[in-house]
């Protein structure tokens, strides 16, 4: 569990990330530096879950020794999937972060919605669906790590 007290705000209580694959934590297929390490630091608080498509096949091997799970996705229908797969685990105890139009309802359900921009872009809906907007993935996952500029940023 990750605690994040945001003034003004009712505390983040999170029990689960939810990232994106392609254009989140890879780029075009391949994991993003930096990426593997931030991911087992944060597993010591959270359950990390990937879901994707695997649009380029790589996400099994890439995520191989993370500890993360991992859920490939149906090409049709991903938005909804995505969200569905949120709801599960509980909306209210997880944080997601995505780039893609597919992300945004689970950006939009989530208790934290993190959007990041990157070397693939971000789609405007899902920028409108975050409660926060990051420049990468780093910056991200960097953000729940170190949670004084989370505050700073969603405080009222």
């Amino acid at each position: 569990m990750l605690e994040i007290a945001i003034p003004g705000a009712p505390t983040l209580r999170l029990a689960h990330l939810l990232l994106d694959y392609n254009g989140t934590l890879a780029c075009r297929g391949m994991l993003v530096e930096g990426v593997s390490e931030r991911l087992s630091r944060l597993a010591r608080h959270l359950e990390i879950h990937v879901l994707t498509a695997d649009t380029f096949g790589t996400a099994h091997r890439q995520v191989a020794r993370l500890p993360v799970s991992l859920a490939v996705i149906p090409p049709d229908h991903q938005a909804e999937a995505k969200a569905a797969h949120l709801r599960r685990l509980g909306a209210g105890q997880a944080a997601a972060i995505g780039n893609g139009r597919n992300d945004r309802l689970m950006l939009q359900e989530a208790a934290l919605g993190i959007a990041v921009l990157q070397g693939e872009g971000a789609a405007r809906e899902t920028l409108l669906a975050a409660q926060v907007v990051a420049l990468n993935i780093l910056e991200a996952l960097d953000l729940l790590l170190h949670p004084d500029s989370l505050r700073a940023t969603l405080r009222t």
